[in-house]
């Protein structure tokens, strides 16, 4: 095993105590256990979609459509495209 050192806001330094307490082990092996998961789930395009759909969720309510990056920029630019027409007719009245 290799020695390492993090650094710990107050806060978070004592609610790791206060779980290591809970749960008996040290706090080093709580880090070590969020490390191993972290590490060990996939960082592929489909798991960051999905975290950033939870996120949403969280502070706006549920997304019925969120299509990959690529098409969502897409239909952002057509959308832009068609109000300016829109915009351009008016002026033109």
């Amino acid at each position: 095993m290799k020695r390492t050192q993090i650094y710990l806001d107050e806060e978070h330094d004592r609610e790791l105590a206060r779980r290591a307490q809970a749960t008996g082990v040290t706090k080093s092996e709580l880090i070590r256990r969020a490390i191993e998961q972290l590490l060990a789930a996939p960082d592929d395009e489909a798991r960051r979609l999905a975290r950033f759909r939870r996120a949403v969720d969280a502070v706006a309510g549920r997304v019925p459509d969120l299509p990959e990056g690529r098409v969502y920029v897409d239909r952002l630019r057509r959308a832009d495209v068609e109000r300016q027409r829109e915009l351009e007719a008016r002026r033109d009245r």
